[in-house]
C-alpha cells in the first residue's frame, strides 16, 4: 500500500515535521525537537497514525542534508523505525550515515548504516562490548535521493539500498522478537534535515 507523505497521516514523537516541495514533488521534512536533541538513538521520528506493521516491506525514498548549526559529529542520520509500541516505549531501527559515505577514513566508512533497537541497544552498546554485525558500510551521500527496502519477517530484518540485489546490512535475532508488531516512521538524528517520499508498506499476510 502506498502512503501519502502528509503530515496529517503522521504523529511527532520527539521530532518536527511539515510538508515540503522538492522538485515538484510532495516530501515530508523531519527534524529532531528540542526535547532529545543532542541524545543518539532515542525515540525521535514522525510514525504513521492507525498501522500496526509485523511481517512484510517497507520501502521509502529519503535524502539527507546536515543542518547549519549542525555538531561536527553529525553524519547526516536518517532511516526508519518499525513495530513501534503505541506508548513509542520500544522499536526497532535502521539508518545510515551519508557523511560516512564520502570520507577516506576506513573506520568511519565501516559505520555506514546502522541497526538498533530501543531502549537500549543503541550503536555505542554494540561498540563498547565488542559486538559486531550491527553496522556495515554503504555508499550513499548526502543531498541524493536514496531508496531504501527493508524486508522483515520474525525476528529477522535485511535492508538494501538503491535496488540492490544484496542486502547492505542483515540482522538476525532482533532485539524485540519476532512476535513485535507496531507503527513505522520516518527517522531522524542529531543535526539532520531529512526528507521522505514514496512510501509503501506490504504487509505479509498472517499464516
Amino acid at each position: 500500500m502506498r502512503y501519502e507523505v502528509s503530515g496529517e497521516q503522521f504523529e511527532t514523537v520527539n521530532v518536527l515535521a511539515e510538508n515540503r516541495m522538492i522538485d515538484g514533488e510532495n516530501t515530508l521534512r523531519v527534524v529532531k525537537g528540542p526535547e532529545k536533541l543532542m541524545r543518539f538513538d532515542e525515540n525521535t521520528y514522525a510514525r504513521l497514525k492507525d498501522l500496526t506493521f509485523h511481517n512484510g516491506i517497507i520501502e521509502v525514498k529519503m535524502l539527507s542534508r546536515l543542518l547549519p548549526d549542525a555538531p561536527d559529529f553529525a553524519r547526516g542520520f536518517i532511516g526508519i523505525a518499525f513495530r513501534i509500541s503505541p506508548d513509542d516505549s520500544e522499536f526497532e531501527s535502521f539508518y545510515i550515515r551519508p557523511t560516512n559515505a564520502m570520507t577516506d577514513d576506513p573506520v568511519r566508512r565501516a559505520h555506514g548504516c546502522q541497526y538498533f533497537s530501543y531502549p537500549g541497544y543503541t550503536f555505542s552498546y554494540f561498540r563498547e562490548y565488542g559486538i559486531d554485525g550491527y553496522e556495515a558500510p554503504m555508499n550513499c551521500g548526502l543531498d541524493k535521493w536514496i531508496k531504501l527496502k527493508a524486508v522483515i519477517h520474525d525476528d529477522t530484518a535485511a535492508f538494501y539500498l538503491n535496488d540492490s540485489k544484496t542486502p547492505v546490512l542483515t540482522v538476525s535475532g532482533m532485539k524485540h522478537g519476532a512476535d513485535a508488531k507496531g507503527s513505522v516512521g520516518f527517522f531522524v538524528d542529531i543535526g539532520t534535515e531529512a526528507f521522505f517520499k514514496d512510501l509503501v508498506i506490504t504487509q505479509e499476510e498472517s499464516k
